[in-house]
């Protein structure tokens, strides 16, 4: 079979570096814009650089044209939206900029140092490990396993937003080109696991003003990061509450996320490689120093 490129299928070149042969890019994203989304994408950027917000090592198409969820049900922004609607792109990425400045983003990514990490993976593990079957970096959070009063006895929830912002950039700027290169074409969101096994309510209730802060910078500003998203040992309860809150969202998000009880290993692997996917969850993978901590992926050569 050819490794050749595939042929530019609309009015945007296809993205450098692809070199899948059976990669088709979804509509909306490099290599499949409309003309009328190729000049509203070039209008965007021009605009943004007239009036001193464009910043070019983070601003590149890809990401101009990732689209942003409000917090309203199904108002899609930025330049992927039903409408690409300017106006709303623009205020979005003015406030974010805004907020990069203002939370210290860029101090962050060059002197952050989380030196409780081994410790607080004890307490509430959060780490990304390995990829899916489509490249993806697999993002893996368990909630369950949330000791509140131990975590902040180490850290606290300024130290672990930051260490969010942190991983968030280097997800954008390590990870995703990382993986890109390793599938073949662009790779642009993750594949989450939430494992909500042993969820104490108590406990969540105690970190909630963490979690809705982490949500929102999330949401406002890295937005479209997510690519598929699996919420296992999902109690009844919850299954009951996503079955009132799902009518509300877009077709889209809904299609992301996916429900699981007990039973999830099936699912699981029909996304995730059964070497990819850590042992505590069906899987094979048993990283030395446990998996959690190995940071394992195409964006850490020593693990390859």
């Amino acid at each position: 079979m050819s490794t050749a490129p595939p042929q530019q299928a609309s009015a945007s070149p296809m993205p450098p570096g692809v070199t899948d042969p059976n990669y088709r890019p979804e509509p909306g994203r490099l290599g499949n814009l409309t003309v009328t989304q190729q000049h509203t994408l070039e209008k965007f950027k021009k605009e943004l650089q007239e009036e001193g917000w464009f910043v070019e090592e983070r601003m590149d198409d890809a990401t101009l044209l990732r689209s942003v969820l409000s917090r309203h049900v199904d108002l899609l922004i930025f330049l992927r939206a039903r409408k690409f609607d300017l106006a709303k792109a623009k205020e979005m990425i003015i406030n974010a900029e805004k907020w990069r400045k203002e939370f210290g983003v860029d101090e962050i990514v060059k002197n952050f140092d989380f030196k409780e990490k081994a410790e607080v993976d004890k307490y509430y593990p959060q780490y990304y490990h390995k990829c899916d079957k489509d490249g993806r970096p697999i993002y893996i959070e368990r909630l369950g396993k949330l000791d509140i009063k131990a975590l902040y006895s180490i850290t606290t929830p300024e130290r672990q937003l930051q260490r969010l912002v942190y991983e968030y950039e280097k997800f954008l700027t390590a990870r995703l080109p990382s993986c890109s290169a390793a599938a073949g074409h662009p790779v642009e969101t993750s594949c989450t696991i939430l494992d909500l096994k042993d969820v104490s309510l108590t406990a969540f209730y105690r970190v909630k003003d963490y979690v809705f802060a982490a949500s929102s910078i999330g949401q406002d500003r890295y937005p479209e990061t997510m690519g598929k998203f699996y919420i296992i040992n999902a109690p009844w309860a919850f299954s009951a509450v996503w079955g009132v809150i799902k009518p509300w969202l877009d077709e889209v998000t809904v299609k992301k996320i996916n429900i699981l009880g007990s039973g999830y290993k099936e699912e699981l692997l029909k996304q995730i490689p059964e070497e990819n996917l850590p042992k505590e969850f069906g899987g094979k993978c048993e990283c030395p120093g446990g998996c959690s901590l190995s940071d394992a992926g195409p964006w850490n050569p020593e693990t390859k």
